[in-house]
């Protein structure tokens, strides 16, 4: 049977709204005249929005989140400098793995994969660093791997109880447009974001917030950095162009993705993703299996992964549903490889797709075997999403 698509349930990349594709497909134009002037100024304001911000300063690097880290690590940050980061998840260690490689002297605070940052022992190892030593902490949001979504606000306190200076970065590539995201009110210094998650986007660009400290520092590197240099961007896209050739069609769509978000509301997209997240637990729920989440106060509204009982395989799980239904989740990585399977659910989702998804999921778990009831999750998450009070307006129900 032809299909014309392959549903997309991993945290990404995420399904690409029509709206979105239409407008990747434009005809090209000189990002040299002065259209290109008049893009930049009024996305960085509305990007700036969605990281909650007043103050920072936005730029867009052709990249993936990874390229952002790079920004984010490179800028304010030179080799030898000390940095404090919790491993609690896939992609919490990659990030440990690129600083480094860049020759950061990496200190490590070790958590359960299913935990969130552990604020507390952060803020311990700081007041341990009276001569600040500690030039930045690293803290991932959104671990993907795990489906947790930590405290970002109770990391600043942990600073500022410490009386640290060191910078704030924080990852947000599975959460800024998605979650609820303060940057201002948490004090972060450099946030990182990527195209192809809450933005609905191809894969492309890397996204970054600089605050003016952040922005500060990584003018006093300017020069150490090539491609990656913050200095060289922001001072470009001040002027209204672009150190080099830029990505027009994905910038194009990043503006028309913006757009939505704002349609649509920052606080409407917050809830709509939390609404559809409680439907994929309670499904979760009914088929009897747990959360990777240790617990449901840090369950991630982008991603729930999602533990499996001895003798079924995630992998086989993710395998089946692509190969006899077509659609995909996402595998378990790490510790987590083969024991569990992800539901992503960011982005263009609706309570509709979301349904379909587990649907899906059930049907996989119940050609390998899995003990559950046939319908149990589906008639869960449909419960679920007819009876809450937060449920969505029927007209917000593409996704944005």
């Amino acid at each position: 049977m032809m299909q014309a698509a392959n549903p997309l349930f991993i945290p990404g990349p995420t399904n690409i709204p029509e709206r979105l594709r239409l407008a990747m497909a434009r005809s090209a134009w000189d990002h040299r005249g002065p259209r290109f002037a008049e893009l930049v100024p009024p996305l960085r304001e509305q990007l700036a929005s969605v990281f909650g911000s007043r103050q920072a300063s936005i730029a867009f690097f052709t990249g993936s989140g990874t390229a952002g880290w790079e920004v984010a690590l490179s800028n304010v940050l030179k080799p030898g400098d000390r940095v404090l980061a919790t491993r609690h998840g896939m992609f919490s260690q990659r990030w440990i793995e690129l600083a480094r490689r860049l020759g950061l002297e990496v200190e490590v605070v070790e958590a359960p994969w299913g935990e969130g940052i552990p604020a507390d022992a952060l803020g311990e190892v700081l007041r341990a660093d009276p001569s600040h030593r500690i030039r930045a902490v690293l803290a991932v949001h959104n671990e993907t791997a795990t489906g947790v979504t930590s405290d970002i606000g109770a990391v600043r306190r942990a600073l500022d109880s410490a009386g640290h200076p060191a910078f704030l970065l924080v990852d947000g590539v599975s959460s800024i447009a998605s979650l609820p995201f303060c940057m201002d009110d948490w004090g972060v210094d450099m946030a990182v974001a990527g195209s192809q998650k809450g933005f609905m986007l191809p894969t492309g660009l890397a996204i970054v917030a600089a605050s003016p400290r952040a922005r500060a520092a990584a003018a006093e590197r300017r020069g150490a950095r090539g491609y990656l240099d913050l200095t060289a961007m922001l001072d470009a896209l001040d002027a209204g162009s672009y150190p080099y050739t830029p990505a027009v069609a994905l910038l194009e769509a990043l503006a028309e993705s913006a757009a939505m978000l704002q349609e649509e509301g920052l606080g409407a997209v917050y809830a709509r993703h939390a609404h559809i997240a409680a439907g994929v637990r309670a499904a979760v729920d009914a088929w009897g299996f747990a959360l990777c989440a240790r617990r449901r106060a840090l369950a991630s509204n982008t991603v729930t992964t999602i533990r499996l009982p001895d003798g079924i395989s995630g992998d086989a799980v993710v395998q089946q549903a692509h190969e006899r239904y077509g659609v995909s989740f996402g595998i378990g990585l790490g510790q987590l490889a083969d024991r569990v399977f992800r539901i992503g659910h960011l982005g263009e989702m609706s309570e509709t797709l979301a349904l379909a998804g587990i649907a899906t999921a059930e049907m996989a778990l119940l050609d390998l075997g899995a003990p559950i009831a046939a319908g149990s999750g589906v008639a869960a998450a449909q419960s679920q999403y007819r009876l809450s009070e937060s449920a969505m307006p029927r007209q917000q129900a593409g996704g944005a």
